[in-house]
């Protein structure tokens, strides 16, 4: 059995809080470990075959970097859109990125990309650019409208509980298990062996809830930023959208899936900041595929003094409500 212990000094308790928003590559990878995991078949197994199914070979280099389902560190980054969070990647400092490939690959040989990227090479670099996005193309964004909600849901439900019970009950039911005594937030992992001693030394926790992953909280422990702590939420079924159909729908493979999400949460509408944020990509992405969509007739465009404003025009509306009949 692991016991995982969170040690909190009197500082890191008044540095609780709680994420914003969703973050795009945390998310993503919490879905790819749930994919290559046997644990929950009777309600992940049909998600599991539907994704397998799927995803492109561009994915593939993503399972090099994890064999053994262990993610090297350089990979734990937040970021508020999967832009944000591909960059952050790519910022990791060379030796946190070769320290992290040499403990992966050990014990067997790295293949001929994952040599290439330990030495810092460009194109392999691209090649994990181009896996993440297409891994994030297929997983997370015919579901990200609807992580967003379910995120301001747990949002709101956390901060009612701080209010109504304190930050230390609110802990300890984040985590059912778990106790907090003496400072100390311990929980035990029965599937994993070993004690693993987090100490916060007045960096603060950052809670994330996680929609995918469901065992035991997962942490990114950095000295020079807060610990982040990601924990299982929702009802326990991987993320459904009430819209969108299956990964080979027609107006996905005309569109492209990035711009029927866009669409999708045009449903009022929206700033080009707002757009950014409700898909999870950054602003200048939102503004690229909203004028695509623009210029083939799908949505309009209103300035307002400084800010702009994106509809939907009925053409769109149209085609998003025969997708939803043809089905």
């Amino acid at each position: 059995m692991c016991v995982i212990r969170i040690h909190f000094t009197s500082d890191d308790f008044a540095r609780v809080r709680f994420a914003r928003r969703p973050s795009p590559v945390p998310e993503l990878h919490a879905a790819l470990m749930m994919l290559g995991a046997p644990h929950e078949e009777l309600l992940f197994g049909r998600w599991r075959s539907r994704l397998l199914r799927s995803l492109p070979g561009a994915v593939e280099p993503l399972a090099d970097l994890v064999p053994d389902g262990s993610a090297p560190a350089f990979l734990d980054v937040a970021g508020d859109t999967l832009d944000e969070g591909v960059a952050l990647i790519r910022a990791a400092h060379p030796e946190l990125v070769r320290a992290g490939i040499e403990q992966v690959y050990a014990r067997r040989p790295a293949p001929p990309w994952i040599r290439a990227l330990h030495g810092g090479d460009a194109d392999a670099w691209r090649t994990l650019d181009r896996a993440q996005r297409a891994a994030y193309e297929t997983v997370l964004a015919p579901v990200w409208p609807l992580l967003q909600d379910l995120h301001r849901t747990e949002f709101t439900r956390h901060a009612l509980a701080v209010a109504e019970l304190g930050i230390g009950a609110t802990l300890t039911d984040l985590v059912p298990g778990s106790r907090l005594r003496d400072g100390v937030w311990e929980w035990p992992l029965p599937d994993f062996p070993g004690v693993r001693e987090v100490r916060l030394g007045g960096r603060g926790l950052i809670l994330r809830p996680t929609f995918h992953w469901r065992r035991g909280p997962l942490i990114q422990d950095h000295p020079d930023r807060p610990t982040a702590l990601a924990y299982p939420a929702g009802r326990g079924l991987p993320p459904a959208p009430d819209r969108a159909g299956p990964p080979d729908e027609p107006l996905a493979g005309v569109l492209g899936r990035t711009r029927l999400t866009l669409l999708r949460a045009l449903d009022d509408a929206r700033t080009t900041t707002g757009l950014a944020r409700r898909i999870g990509v950054s602003n200048a992405t939102a503004s690229a595929h909203a004028s695509a969509l623009r210029a083939a007739g799908l949505l309009t465009t209103t300035r307002t003094g400084r800010s702009v404003h994106h509809a939907r025009t009925p053409l769109a509306d149209l085609l998003l409500t025969g997708g939803t009949a043809d089905r």
